[in-house]
């Protein structure tokens, strides 16, 4: 290994959560000086359990993350730092980050594992049910409102396609589209066969108990029971890292990786949500352990050749 100071690292993992503890672990196993930058803010912070991940199913989403920081402790060439990355760039062959407390370091890779944020709708009563009983992911929280009457807020082919998921979990579906995109006749077939009905309004508030839905206002007047509701809502990147260092982004405003989880920009990986659409602990993983393998390989690599 290299000769480094205090402040130097083979590799820098922006982001905490699921993904960049993966990553840090299987780089931590490999001996690399690897460094955590957490804001603490992950974006389920509000769900109370976490499903579809084996040996955590209906764990508390902390207590998954509290365990894996626990067993890191193991690594002595594993660091963490609570902060949030302010600005980056690369320099040469290193990349220079600088915290917005002012503190600087350097990495010879980096991971970015900051996650999205969701944009809340203007609903009054949405961000407290957010994770709760207004879900996203029929695979993630599904089984646990089966059989329960349920809503689909989402607009078109996007409502269309939920509700061919949904439906094998509940009869009692209602999809409620605000009319921004249209349904051809052929969806509305299947909606008439199904039982399903459409509400053609927009919700304009959540009533609820402590975040446990229990009927919606609609703007034309008129009132849904419900007991649970998906919602699919914009998102952004949790973070401005990814354009600051040159990061291309898909249409879908995700980072843009390879199958290594690498970037557009050399000696940058990316993994978990900001990459992905599929938001499980999971998925997320899975691809900070490959971010961290492909890193550790890279390295080899350069080491074993000079």
């Amino acid at each position: 290994m290299d000769k480094m100071n205090h402040n130097d690292f083979e590799a820098i993992i922006i982001g905490g959560s699921y993904s960049g503890l993966s990553a840090a672990l299987t780089l931590g196993r490999s001996l690399r000086k690897t460094l955590i930058i957490d804001a603490g803010k992950p974006c389920n912070r509000q769900t109370p359990h976490s499903h579809n991940f084996l040996t955590h199913d209906g764990s508390e989403p902390k207590a998954i993350s509290s365990l894996a920081k626990d067993q890191l402790r193991s690594y002595p060439t594993v660091s963490t730092i609570q902060g949030l990355v302010t600005s980056g760039r690369k320099i040469n062959d290193t990349f220079e980050l600088i915290t917005s407390t002012g503190l600087l370091f350097h990495g010879k890779k980096l991971v970015i594992s900051t996650g999205i944020k969701d944009v809340f709708p203007e609903i009054k009563g949405f961000q407290e049910c957010w994770g709760i009983s207004v879900i996203h992911c029929p695979y993630c929280h599904g089984y646990e409102v089966r059989h329960k009457k349920t809503v689909i807020m989402a607009e078109g082919d996007e409502a269309f396609h939920l509700s061919s998921l949904v439906h094998s979990l509940t009869d009692d579906l209602t999809v409620i589209s605000s009319g921004e995109a249209e349904f051809t006749t052929e969806q509305l077939s299947v909606f008439q066969a199904k039982g399903i009905e459409l509400i053609k309004s927009k919700v304009i508030e959540i009533i609820h108990e402590q975040g446990q839905i229990s009927s919606l206002f609609l703007e034309n007047g008129q009132i849904v029971s419900v007991e649970a509701m998906y919602a699919r809502i914009p998102t952004r990147q949790h973070a401005d890292l990814p354009s600051l260092l040159g990061c291309e982004l898909t249409e879908a405003g995700r980072i843009k990786v390879n199958e290594f989880q690498k970037t557009t920009v050399a000696g940058v990986f990316a993994s978990g949500d900001c990459t992905t659409p599929f938001r499980s602990v999971a998925t997320a993983v899975a691809a900070g352990h490959a971010a961290g393998a492909f890193i550790n390989g890279e390295l080899c690599a350069e080491q074993f050749h000079t």
